[in-house]
């Protein structure tokens, strides 16, 4: 699978770790960094990892950050990007079946090595369910598409 990772300062060395047992799986995986500890701002990264996402030049993207909190706001914001915050495994299988996250954000503050592992696979491997779930993304796109159809539209009389 070809994956799309991105990092700040604060996800740096998890995003190295994580990057390293992809390619080791056999993944493609695309670094658009950064690529140490020094300050960075994760909206640089964040936007680079959705529109490799949201432009289907990867499959999937991961996301770290101290939080994870800001990764997912920015890569929300570039159409076709279902970016999901998730701790918990339970938590990540369903934002795959049900929302087809295609981007997961990770808090390095909070998980190692061996949990953000976990759910980086079940990410990887969890298929979307479609049916009723379909309906609600379709709803979701329609509102993406309304949004950028009307974003130049605004002020004008009517």
């Amino acid at each position: 699978m070809r994956i799309s990772i991105g990092a700040d300062h604060a996800g740096f060395s998890l995003k190295e770790q994580l990057r390293e047992k992809l390619a080791a799986q056999g993944h493609e995986v695309i670094d658009h960094g950064t690529n140490s500890m020094d300050s960075a701002d994760y909206p640089d990264f964040a936007v680079k990892v959705a529109e490799d996402v949201g432009q289907g030049r990867v499959e999937r993207g991961i996301l770290v950050c101290s939080t994870g909190v800001g990764m997912s706001i920015a890569a929300n914001k570039i159409p076709g990007v279902r970016a999901a915050l998730a701790w918990d495994p339970d938590e990540v299988r369903l934002t795959r079946e049900h929302n087809d996250a295609n981007v997961l954000t990770l808090g390095a503050k909070y998980l190692g090595l061996d949990q953000a592992g976990q759910l980086v696979s079940i990410f990887l491997e969890t298929e979307f369910q479609g049916g009723r779930h379909a309906r609600r993304l379709a709803k979701i796109a329609d509102t993406e598409d309304r949004v950028r159809n009307n974003s130049g539209k605004q002020g004008e009389a009517e």
